[in-house]
């Protein structure tokens, strides 16, 4: 391949999407991925015996990437948020909201190679909570403006939903009926219906039939460790296998990004990587950043220009501010019936109720709530000897074969709102193998964030309990334990140059052959819903943009 036109940097839902959109109309394009490739049916470990033990199978561990500023003091008052198990105790044993894990994956096709295909359209309502609710900002175009591209990336990714599309209206069906729910799912709702609440089947990237040669998902439940079948649709397996078919796209992979090198005249000039062979330096027409909330921040704050320590598009003292994490809740119990609960997709159903930013009484922001066994690691029998049946010996067996299968969780994801508190910086101290300053992550939920958090966990109980679940014996959060999969914010996304760090088009104010194509851009998080397709339809939104600007 040539000089590259455009470079663009990660290979995530963002990346990926961008990529594609160009390269499919001419446009040469090189993504440089700091990550291996992944071979399904070689690299994901669900034919071994260690398949449980094991999570996503990390080529480059994730551990240590980040560092972290102390976050807050636990408080009594919210002693009901706390993280538990029946066998092994509080989760969290200091006094001081702890970090588990910013869990993402570095590989071509980023964390979607190990997220569960949950694939949502933002909530209108939820582009508006600056100018509705005085908190965040709003997005720079409403959802009709965005609509045409969700279309798109439901297209590519292969989508399956419900008929049915609530407050989201839509120009086109889904590319695939919805699944069908799983017994265990069927049990959730019952208990829903109970209560008077509604419960649907979700929108999701694994093919309820065969779709764009790849076959229908088997029920396995191990979404997050890789899907060997490919019947999962995450970007390296749709976007960058699109985009690359065309002729138009290179893939490097291992391409450890270290700074970008601006020129005098408000343009990007180059990027340099460190690869299998030495540091390399790639000049392009245009640069797209999409490494996630969290990196790309710290790649732009590492990429100050001449004469500047601010950091490159930081004209508005806003890159890296108004960092927005997963807001997650988890309730766990056993159910007297045989569910089979370790079968079926991670979250085949959904409940929407209160999703809307004013549909929780007295909180501003809204949540969803959905299965999340597999999520809570229950898909296994080594999880329940260890956290769900006691004993030892035959006693243990005996329980162990009674209860398989019988544990029944709910859980719920709500808005993140800013706060001056939550942001990503430099590390003044750690460095990365290239002497360059790691990312550190500040974080602190606000007292409206638990009043949030506590509704979604009463919620779950309640549901568990209509449900026909008589014991909780396991509860998880985000009030103890920093452990966030969905990352926002942090280069937000607006009109104003000095309230924004890139403009509608993602684009830098300043640098106009800059942009962002991940969730850094997004002004707020929604009620919940999972970002991948929202970021692939901003991507493909922004790729349209710039052509139309390259003629």
């Amino acid at each position: 391949m040539t000089q590259p036109q455009v470079v663009v940097i990660g290979s995530g839902a963002g990346g990926a999407a961008f990529a594609w959109a160009l390269a499919d109309a001419g446009v040469q394009v090189q993504i440089l991925e700091a990550g291996p490739s992944y071979n399904p049916r070689k690299d994901y470990l669900l034919d071994t015996n260690q398949w449980e033990q094991q999570m996503f199978p990390e080529k480059v561990p994730i551990a240590g990437r980040q560092t972290h500023a102390p976050f807050q003091l636990l408080e009594d008052r919210w002693a009901d948020l706390r993280s538990w198990n029946h066998i092994l105790g509080q989760t969290v044993t200091s006094d001081r909201r702890s970090f588990v894990t910013y869990s993402h994956v570095i590989g071509v096709g980023g964390s979607t190679l190990h997220f569960t295909g949950e694939t949502h359209r933002m909530n209108p309502q939820s582009m508006k909570m600056k100018s509705r609710f005085g908190v965040a900002a709003d997005w720079p175009f409403d959802y009709a403006e965005l609509e045409p591209y969700y279309v798109e990336a439901e297209r590519i990714y292969g989508i399956a939903g419900p008929s049915d599309p609530g407050v989201r209206t839509r120009s086109a069906p889904y590319p695939l009926p919805a699944h069908e729910l799983s017994y265990a799912s069927q049990k959730l709702g019952e208990g829903c219906r109970k209560l008077g609440l509604s419960w649907m089947p979700n929108s999701v990237a694994s093919l309820s039939r065969a779709y764009d040669r790849r076959p229908p998902c088997n029920y396995c439940g191990n979404c997050t460790r890789g899907c060997p079948r490919k019947d999962k649709g995450s970007a390296d397996l749709t976007f960058i296998a699109k985009a690359v078919a065309t002729g138009n796209c290179t893939v490097t992979p291992g391409a450890y990004v270290l700074r970008l090198l601006p020129g005098p005249d408000d343009r990007i000039r180059a990027v340099v990587y460190a690869g299998t062979h030495g540091q390399k330096r790639v000049e392009a027409d245009y640069f797209a950043v999409a490494c996630g909330a969290v990196e790309t921040p710290r790649l732009l704050l590492n990429s100050s220009p001449a004469g500047s320590s601010d950091g490159l598009a930081n004209e508005s003292g806003l890159l890296g501010r108004n960092f927005m994490e997963t807001l997650f809740w988890s309730s766990s119990g056993l159910h007297p019936e045989p569910l089979g609960s370790h079968r079926g997709l991670p979250s085949d159903a959904i409940c929407w109720d209160f999703n809307a930013p004013d549909a929780i009484p007295g909180v501003i922001g809204g949540c969803r709530l959905s299965p999340s066994t597999a999520e809570s690691n229950m898909v296994g029998p080594v999880n329940y000897a260890r956290r769900v049946v006691g004993g030892w010996g035959r006693s243990h067996k005996a329980s162990m074969r009674e209860q398989f299968g019988h544990m029944l969780s709910i859980g719920g994801i709500g808005e993140n709102l800013p706060d001056k508190r939550s942001f990503i910086d430099l590390d003044p101290d750690e460095k990365d193998a290239f002497n360059l300053p790691k990312a550190r992550i500040h974080s602190h939920l606000a007292d409206m964030e638990l009043e949030r958090l506590r509704f979604i966990a009463k919620t779950c109980r309640r549901i568990l309990k209509a449900s026909g679940v008589p014991k909780i014996l396991e509860e998880g959060g985000t009030y103890d334990g920093f452990m966030t999969t969905h990352v926002f914010g942090t280069c937000r996304m607006g009109t104003e140059p000095k309230t924004s760090v890139v403009d509608d088009s993602c684009r830098s104010h300043r640098w106009r052959n800059l942009l962002v194509t991940d969730a850094s851009v997004f002004p707020s998080t929604g009620g919940g819903e999972s970002p991948a397709l929202t970021i692939s339809a901003l991507a493909l939104r922004a790729a349209r943009k710039l052509m139309s600007s390259m003629g």
